[in-house]
């Protein structure tokens, strides 16, 4: 118990920035979230093994579903006049599986170089594009991953650039435009990338380069603080203009980006693999004054996950993978429950269009790995790397991410134990509505690209 409350506290929403009183830069929202829950029932689902995401697991439990909200959560609970039933005996039943590090819909299926949308590699610094601009709602990914019960997920810029720009939270619902997908109410996040992805794209003798492109890690680390030094200036001068009634500066769409996340209103994501570098994001955190709220893929976090709970930052990583790049090559089995075990926020994440649709079993597979290696977590307590974590990484955990009364009702009912490699999503709810459903045809979403063209095939 006592590393759980520890992890906990290591989680706490991290992106509030110290950048001073009065220093909150306000973030325009012109593309803003129209998001509408589909219709839902009245539901209280029985006889289940439920895990709650709050770190209880409960034999023969319910869940009670009202107005797309979780109503109750127990062991006895009474199915209200009117209500369905759904009997899960043999069944468990979890929270919406969150994948914080996504990049379906900016680099959609089928993965062709006219759908590669993903990365702005004009310049190392394109803090100012915002990746739902390049978010296709038609990806046959997301269908994909709502089987395997992802219920949100935050869409990211690729890795190419110092800055990447702006990421966006999805509701994991078919929709015709990605604002009707954007989670409400959800906060703005930002890409940030260290290592060699930066340096591939921008040196390795490519000759000359945009102004200011790093060739080196310690060329990374400069355009970081330059970037950082401008967004400074710049907010100062929205401060003074706020305070004194004067004019504002010209606006200028990366400061603005790079200004909310030094004032903490954006959420600030990095893409960083060894542990030296991520000691060293740190201490650049602290000069300028903002927080990291989560390091992705971090395959080195466990040798310093001491350094990143005593921080408050999350890790988000995969179980397994390791080896392709130099930087990814001091990778081992154990990372994530090494990260949890040390009191730090450990999250299980995907990057990818296949593995988003069995983050179930990655997160399995992490779990067995530190049991193998003495770190013995409870299931109801590793299952957080796949909900409340991330929902707390993305500041959405006071609406989701667990099963708790007043949250949204974002629930699967799984056909056995989710960390089996035979359990299958049976069904998925969103904010209580059944968008998933493995028994029913009717159930089973389908895009508009998938539906085939005028001329293929016979027509009649």
């Amino acid at each position: 118990m006592a590393v759980m409350a520890a992890a906990l506290a290591a989680c706490q929403k991290p992106g509030s920035g110290d950048a001073g009183e009065g220093a909150k830069v306000p973030v325009a929202d012109p593309y803003p979230s129209t998001y509408k829950a589909y219709p839902s029932e009245t539901l209280l689902i029985t006889n289940a093994t439920v895990i709650d995401g709050a770190g209880q697991l409960i034999e023969k439990g319910s869940v009670l579903i009202e107005g797309g909200k979780i109503k109750a959560v127990g062991a006895d609970i009474a199915a209200p006049e009117g209500a369905a039933t759904l009997d899960a005996s043999g069944r468990w039943v979890t929270p919406g599986i969150i994948d914080n590090h996504s990049h379906l819909g900016a680099y959609p299926s089928p993965g062709v170089d006219a759908h590669g949308d993903g990365n702005e590699i004009s310049g190392p610094v394109t803090a100012e594009v915002w990746v739902e601009h390049s978010v296709w709602p038609q990806d046959p990914g997301f269908t994909r991953s709502l089987a395997g019960g992802i219920t949100s997920l935050q869409i990211l810029p690729g890795s190419a650039n110092l800055f990447g720009g702006r990421g966006v939270i999805l509701k994991n619902v078919p929709a015709r435009t990605m604002q009707a997908m954007k989670f409400p109410g959800a906060p703005y996040t930002m890409k940030m990338a260290c290592g060699e992805n930066p340096k591939r794209v921008y040196g390795y003798g490519r000759g000359s380069t945009p102004g200011g492109a790093p060739y080196s890690r310690m060329g990374n680390m400069a355009g970081y603080r330059d970037a950082w030094i401008k967004a400074a200036d710049y907010k100062k001068q929205l401060e003074k203009a706020a305070n004194n009634g004067g004019d504002p500066p010209k606006r200028d769409l990366e400061l603005e980006t790079l200004a909310g996340a030094l004032s903490g209103d954006i959420l600030v994501h990095m893409h960083c693999y060894r542990a030296d570098e991520m000691a060293l994001i740190l201490d650049l955190s602290k000069e300028f004054g903002y927080k990291v709220t989560a390091f992705h893929h971090a395959v080195e976090a466990y040798k310093i996950a001491d350094k990143l709970a005593e921080y408050g930052t999350c890790s988000s990583m995969w179980a397994d993978w390791w080896g392709f790049k130099m930087e990814a090559y001091d990778g081992i089995r154990e990372n994530i429950p090494m990260v949890h075990a040390a009191g730090a926020c450990a999250i299980v994440h995907s990057d990818s269009e296949v593995g988003i649709q069995r983050l179930n079993q990655e997160a399995a597979k992490a779990w067995s790995d530190g049991r193998r290696a003495g770190i013995d977590v409870p299931i109801e307590i590793a299952w957080q790397w796949l909900s409340l974590n991330p929902a707390k990484s993305l500041g959405i955990d006071d609406k989701t991410g667990t099963l708790e009364p007043g949250k949204m009702a974002d629930v699967v009912v799984w056909s056995a134990n989710p960390f089996s490699s035979y359990a299958k999503a049976d069904q998925v709810y969103i904010d209580g509505a059944l968008m998933y459903d493995r028994t029913d045809p009717a159930y089973l979403p389908v895009m508009d690209f998938e539906l085939g063209h005028p001329g293929e095939g016979d027509r009649k």
